[in-house]
C-alpha cells in the first residue's frame, strides 16, 4: 500500500498511549539497571533493524517511545510503515542519553513488533487475492485499548478496516437475529432505526437466509462459515445487489479459494488477536 494512502494516527493518541506503557515499564523507581550501571553523562548510538522478513508499522510509536523518555534523544527515521522489510534491514537510528535510550528501548520495540506483525500478517493474506476483487478486513477481535492501533497496522498490511466499534456500524448476527424473530424482522427494524449514513450488515448462515435477507434489503450480508462452494452459489445469488463478506475460519491455505468465489470482502480475526510479533532489535553501535 502506497504511505500516501495510509491513515494517519494522531499524535496525541500515539503519545498517551506510549505514555501509559512508559509509566507501566518504569514503575516506581525507573530503570534501574541503567541508573546503577551507566553514568548519567554516557551518550549512545543504537540501531533498530528487522531480524526477521515483513511489512513495517508503528514507526511513530516507536519515535514517541524515545522522544517521551528524553528529548536529547535524535530518532532518525530509515524505513517508513507500509515498507516491507528483509532481515537486516535497517528501520531507525537513535543517539543520545544513553540512559534514556535504554529506558525507552523495550516500549519502542512492544509497539513497533506487535503492530508490524499485524501488518506482515494483513500481508500474507492479501498477497494470495490479488488477483481477485476481494479485500482482506479486520474485526473487533483487537486488544483492549489498542484497537486504533492495530486497526491502523490491518492497513499498512494492505488490508481494510471493519467497523470500529459497535456505534458506527449495524451488524445483525445470529443473536440480534434470534431474538428479534428472524432475519427480516431484524433488518426493518434496524432500517426504521438507523440514520440514512449508517451501514446495516446482516449475517447469515445459510442459502435460505440469504434469500429471506437479500429481500429485506441490507446493505452488506456476512456469509458465516460457508465452504468455497457455497460462497459461489451465494455470490450467483446475490448477483451484485448488496457487498458480500466472507467470515469464519479462513486461514492462509484457504483465502484464494474464499475470494474466488467471488465476494467483495472477507473478514479475519486471526490478523488482529492471533499474528506472530515480527522480530525487530535494537543493537548499539561501537565505535
Amino acid at each position: 500500500m502506497s504511505r500516501a494512502t495510509l491513515p494517519e494516527l494522531p499524535r496525541l493518541m500515539i503519545d498517551e498511549a506510549v505514555k501509559s506503557a512508559l509509566l507501566e515499564d518504569w514503575g516506581r523507581a525507573g530503570d534501574v539497571t541503567s541508573q546503577a550501571t551507566l553514568p548519567s553523562t554516557s551518550t549512545a548510538c543504537a540501531v533498530i533493524a528487522a531480524r526477521k522478513p515483513g511489512v513495517l508499522a508503528g514507526v511513530g510509536c516507536s519515535e514517541s517511545a524515545f522522544r517521551q523518555t528524553d528529548a536529547a534523544l535524535q530518532f532518525e527515521i530509515a524505513r517508513n510503515d507500509g515498507d516491507r522489510l528483509a532481515p537486516g534491514d535497517i528501520v531507525a537510528r537513535i543517539e543520545g542519553p544513553a540512559r534514556g535510550l535504554l529506558a525507552a528501548e523495550r516500549v519502542a520495540l512492544n509497539f513497533l513488533g506487535h503492530m508490524s506483525g499485524i501488518a506482515t500478517a494483513t500481508s500474507l493474506f492479501a498477497d494470495q487475492i490479488t488477483h481477485t476483487k476481494a479485500d482482506i478486513v479486520c474485526t473487533r477481535k483487537t486488544t483492549p485499548g489498542l484497537r486504533a492501533f492495530e486497526k491502523y497496522a490491518v492497513k499498512c498490511g494492505g488490508g481494510a478496516n471493519h467497523r470500529f466499534g459497535l456505534d458506527d456500524a449495524v451488524l445483525i448476527k445470529d443473536n440480534h437475529i434470534a431474538v428479534a424473530g428472524g432475519v427480516t424482522n431484524a433488518i426493518k427494524a434496524a432500517k426504521a432505526f438507523a440514520g440514512h449514513l449508517v451501514k446495516i450488515e446482516v449475517e447469515v448462515d445459510t442459502l435460505e437466509q440469504l434469500e429471506e435477507a437479500l429481500a429485506a434489503a441490507p446493505d452488506v450480508v456476512m456469509l458465516d462459515n460457508m465452504p468455497p462452494e457455497t460462497l459461489e452459489k451465494a455470490v450467483g445469488i446475490a448477483n451484485g445487489k448488496v457487498l458480500l463478506e466472507a467470515s469464519g475460519g479462513i486461514e492462509l491455505d484457504t483465502v484464494r479459494a474464499v475470494a474466488e468465489s467471488g465476494v467483495d470482502l472477507i473478514s479475519s480475526g486471526w490478523i488482529t488477536h492471533s499474528a506472530p510479533v515480527l522480530d525487530l532489535g535494537l543493537d548499539i553501535e561501537l565505535s
